[in-house]
């Protein structure tokens, strides 16, 4: 899933620039995947609740190659829309099962540990994709006799996007060593397997008791097992929906989607070039994974809240640093930076903007699609940045890795088991549906609309209000969020869910 989501990260420019694309376009193409996400999230969970979790995701393996081969050999835009959207379906529905199903089969006191798991393989997944489009990339630069024969260089965008097939197919297959759920086996009253189950992850006394709870807790919830959507907005659920919206809205609308699945292109506008601004993307990815691993090690230790606090009050920290690198910079074209512009520029339409000081990046960009037009300027676009720009790069870079680092070992995990955690099972599948469906749709806005942003608003404001949007989160986890380390999901029932 994590390789599905942000290898279009390095497809972004290459795709626009084939296909045409308005910066409008180029929003939907990436954010339609989530959009359909958040439908697959939506219907994903009732839908385990019939044929079992690992059904569906194998349904889900089986979608993620369909969409690697198809997107990969589009020919035109809307068929690479329609097979990027055939993507969302496993996207949305993966991230609602797999956290749902570890947090089912894992004992109450490695659960944390367990269901951050599910984080950590997608962010092993978006480092991957990171990984293979600097290496993609790289490749088109070499003189290879193979290179060229599989047309690497002319085509790297379709091979970033068909290198997908390869993790599918793993995924697939790896899902035949996984066993049903004990939770869900127990709802189907298969109680001798789901017994059978539970005794591989923990003892065998251990696994009578917990699966003593679960029974009595569907016995007692007997009559809401099939659970509409009217039941989350009933009094009792009140608190835990309102911290599962406010969480879930909260991961998204910071901009963590705008950083990886733009960041080649976020590392152009600090005047790095196309390939340092791809190798940049690759030090995201691993700070990603180290403080992805961090909040693993320290989630059931430390607990969610405070990772949560600490994390949000980074994140909200380091996008302001972010947005005052950006505001800082300036940008001018000099007579002597000209000459190292690529050829195909016609420099003369440029010499109008020679000497003149523009004060933000929206003024400078719209200045050379005047003389260039708008085809050529956003061709070039990353190189007439680098000809033109003064900034502290420096600050963004550390502002970035910041701002990763501390999603990581907060918001991203953590958002998950608190998912996991939160709602009591008779409405867990719809409630966890419903609030993953929210998280997809902002994410989704958040990255249709970005490339807009970037070109109206300019940088520096984009990423002040992802800043203020992190405070706001901030005060809500302070005041309202309880901490679930340590206490078993029907404890945290009888805590939260108060009639």
């Amino acid at each position: 899933m994590g390789f599905d989501a942000s290898v279009i990260s390095g497809v972004n420019k290459f795709v626009q620039i084939e296909f045409g694309m308005s910066d409008a376009q180029l929003g939907i193409s990436v954010g339609s995947l989530t959009f359909v996400a958040a439908v697959a999230m939506l219907i994903s969970g009732p839908i385990s609740d019939r044929f079992g979790r690992r059904v569906l995701l194998k349904v889900c393996a089986v979608v993620f190659t369909i969409s690697a081969i198809g997107s990969a050999l589009a020919p035109e835009f809307y068929s690479f829309l329609l097979f990027r959207m055939l993507g969302g379906i496993g996207v949305g529905a993966s991230l609602i099962l797999a956290p749902m199903y570890i947090a089912e089969i894992a004992p109450p006191k490695i659960r944390g540990t367990m269901v951050s798991f599910n984080q950590l393989n997608i962010v092993v997944g978006i480092s991957l994709a990171l990984i293979t489009n600097y290496i993609i990339l790289s490749l088109g630069d070499s003189d290879a006799t193979w290179v060229e024969s599989l047309g690497i260089a002319e085509h790297n965008w379709r091979w970033m996007l068909g290198l997908e097939a390869i993790p599918a197919v793993i995924y697939f297959f790896g899902l035949y060593a996984v066993p049903k759920s004990p939770r869900w086996l127990l709802m189907k009253e298969r109680h001798d397997e789901a017994l059978r189950v539970m005794k591989l992850f923990r003892a065998e006394e251990d696994a009578i008791a917990d699966a003593k709870a679960v029974k009595a807790a569907l016995e007692e919830d007997k009559d809401r097992q099939s659970a509409p959507l009217s039941a989350l907005f009933t009094r009792p659920m009140r608190l835990v929906l309102s911290i599962g919206l406010v969480v879930g809205i909260l991961q998204q609308i910071t901009g963590i989607n705008s950083v990886f699945f733009y960041a080649p292109m976020i590392f152009e506008q600090t005047g790095g070039g196309t390939d340092a601004a791809y190798l940049q993307s690759i030090v995201v990815g691993v700070v990603n994974l180290i403080f992805t691993v961090l909040a693993m090690i320290f989630i059931d230790r430390l607990g969610r809240k405070i990772l949560l606090t600490v994390g949000v009050a980074g994140v909200a920290f380091f996008l302001f640093l972010i947005a005052l690198g950006f505001h800082g910079a300036t940008y001018e074209l000099r007579e002597e930076n000209l000459s190292s512009l690529p050829e195909k520029i016609e420099v003369s339409k440029l010499s109008p903007l020679v000497g003149q000081t523009f004060d933000d990046d929206v003024q400078y960009k719209h200045a050379i699609q005047e003389a260039l037009g708008p085809e050529q300027a956003k061709e070039y676009e990353s190189q007439l940045i680098t000809a033109a720009i003064d900034m502290n790069s420096t600050m963004v870079l550390v502002g970035i890795l910041g701002f990763i680092a501390s999603f990581a070992i907060s918001l991203g995990p953590v958002m998950w088991v608190l998912f996991s955690e939160l709602f009591p099972l008779s409405v867990k599948a719809i409630a966890i549906s419903f609030v993953g469906f929210m998280n997809s749709m902002v994410s989704a806005g958040v990255q249709s609309v970005f490339p807009w942003e970037l070109s109206n608003l300019g940088s520096a404001m984009t990423f002040g209000i992802y800043s203020a949007f992190a405070l706001i989160g901030l005060v809500f986890i302070i005041r309202k969020v309880p901490e679930t380390k340590g206490k078993s999901l029907e404890e945290l029932e009888k805590l939260l869910v108060k009639e």
